[in-house]
């Protein structure tokens, strides 16, 4: 039995391989995201998940042949990294897992735990590759002063447009009209309130104007478009510097997968393909599988074991 944790900055995700690949137990819990709600409560929401997750299996925590804990922050705070290490143990009663970062189930369920590089472009950005045994990530810096071609640099990119045409220092565009219609702004200034004031500026919110951004794309303002192409572009940049850092050879044929809400938009989507069209080698693929089946295909995988998962 494998258990995969896919924790979440909403949700953790608990699932359960048996060795033929089938779902044993799929079950979801509360975020485990320590910078938020405090270690005490981040493990203690796992140590409930991973026993609700074992009982719908019909095992105990100390049968399991490997766990995989990905867990939002992790890496990113040096001095509670031991802690996060260690407190799985005292649950399973055995030291046969792995913690790591959120980042390495996504990688994992986009290409079935094979070597190659996964890149995310939600609300932020980050990419995470494995090459023969050697896994890190790039990006993930945060929306203050990274997460390049996120959902949230989209909007950020989107309100500095309307700012500029509305001031008359770029020419018209479309996207002026439906951010006004969007926001229900009585005049263009109200945009200070909105997203200042009323937002305190909200990531999620912020990024939930990429929407808007896509949907004016598709309609054919080209500055909309340059938007999600210059979103592309980072991506791809982000893509590259993982490569390069993993050390794949020169002429490798490197597979790479997606996930994220900014991949729903076919313009982004074609962006990403073009660019990735003009080289290193690349193979872009569809995703396989959901990140927490991904955290479970990558615990048996530490076990020596390649399975294929049979999720109908």
């Amino acid at each position: 039995m494998y258990l995969g944790v896919d924790g979440g900055g909403t949700k953790t995700a608990f699932c359960i391989l048996d060795e033929t690949g089938a779902v044993r137990a799929r079950t979801e819990g509360e975020t485990c995201y320590f910078l938020s709600i405090g270690l005490d409560e981040a493990e203690r929401r796992v140590v409930k998940g991973v026993e609700e997750a074992c009982r719908a299996a019909g095992v105990a925590p100390r049968d399991l042949d490997f766990a995989f804990f990905g867990l939002p922050a992790y890496g990113e705070v040096s001095s509670v990294i031991e802690r996060l290490d260690r407190f799985p143990g005292a649950m399973l009663g055995h030291d046969r897992y792995r913690c790591g970062n959120d980042t390495v189930c996504g990688w994992a369920g986009s290409l079935g735990a094979a070597d190659g590089i996964n890149i995310v472009a939600g609300t932020g950005s980050i990419s995470y590759g494995m090459n023969r045994g050697v896994g890190l990530r790039c990006g993930g810096w945060g929306e203050i002063f990274g997460d390049e071609g996120s959902a949230y640099w989209i909007g950020r990119a989107a309100l500095q447009a309307f700012s500029r045409i509305s001031d008359g220092r770029e020419p018209p565009s479309p996207l002026l009209d439906r951010l006004r219609a969007h926001l229900e702004l009585g005049a263009d200034l109200d945009m200070v309130d909105v997203v200042l004031n009323r937002w305190a500026g909200d990531r999620t919110r912020i990024a939930g104007l990429a929407r808007v951004v896509s949907e004016a794309a598709e309609a054919g303002d080209p500055r909309s478009r340059g938007i999600l192409n210059e979103a592309a572009r980072e991506l791809a940049l982000l893509l590259r510097a993982t490569r390069a850092a993993l050390g794949f050879d020169e002429g490798e044929r490197v597979a790479v997968s997606y996930s994220g809400g900014v991949f729903r938009s076919r313009l982004v989507l074609e962006a990403f393909r073009r660019e990735l069209e003009t080289g290193p080698h690349f193979e872009l693929r569809q995703p396989l599988y959901e990140p927490v089946i991904g955290a479970a295909l990558y615990a048996a995988r530490l076990a020596g074991a390649v399975l294929i998962p049979r999720t109908n």
